[in-house]
């Protein structure tokens, strides 16, 4: 199966902006960079991935997602929505014969390819929609579709509900996997300590 990997990506300087009590924004600003280049790093290590997706309405994210080596589309210049920059950057994998697109979002800082490689080991046989959702059980952290356009993108508060139930009734095999780098998504100031929390740990037992 041909599959590409979207990753929609805010503006830098509007990106976590519910860290604004914890973080400058010049902070800010670099922490959505590295997150960034680091799902970039780790998606291009991942061998069933042909091609990985930037899609964005901000000049520089574009730029430093071809630096990467990933492939770029313009968000349009209407309000900002999520779902309608998926589905422009569903339409450009798809005239490239992507038979599959897995969404990942830049803000999972603790994203890695085994865990990528893990999900996409439950996408056989489709028509099939894998759906990573986050530690609350309640947003959607990473979403496989195959084929690509199996069912609408329905992100925004409460979408892994949603996405399970737009699944079901499209009659195709619904996957759940919880993983652990793809549970922890990073917009509050506690899922920031959290964050410090983990690598201190992993720090202490690796020192």
């Amino acid at each position: 199966m041909t599959l590409w990997a979207i990753v929609p990506v805010k503006p830098l300087r509007r990106g976590k902006s519910r860290l604004a009590g914890t973080l400058s924004e010049d902070e800010r600003v670099k922490l959505n960079r590295l997150l960034l280049e680091r799902t970039l790093n780790t998606l291009i290590e991942v061998k069933e991935v042909e091609e990985v997706l930037v899609v964005s309405r901000d000049s520089s994210v574009l730029a430093l997602a071809r630096e990467h080596g990933a492939r770029t589309v313009q968000e349009d210049d209407g309000a900002p929505n999520l779902n309608t920059a998926l589905k422009r950057a569903t339409v450009v994998a798809q005239v490239y014969a992507s038979r599959g697109v897995l969404v990942i979002p830049a803000d999972l800082p603790l994203l890695n390819h085994e865990d990528i490689s893990a999900l996409l080991a439950r996408s056989v046989n489709p028509p099939v929609v894998v759906i990573a959702p986050d530690r609350h059980q309640k947003g959607t952290n990473a979403l496989l579709l195959s084929p690509a356009n199996i069912i609408e993108y329905d992100f925004g508060e409460g979408s892994f509900k949603r996405h399970c139930d737009r699944a079901r009734q499209a009659g195709a095999r619904l996957e759940i996997v919880n993983l652990p780098s793809l549970e922890l998504d990073l917009d509050l100031p506690e899922d920031l300590e959290l964050i410090r929390n983990i690598e201190r740990e992993r720090f202490g037992k690796n020192g």
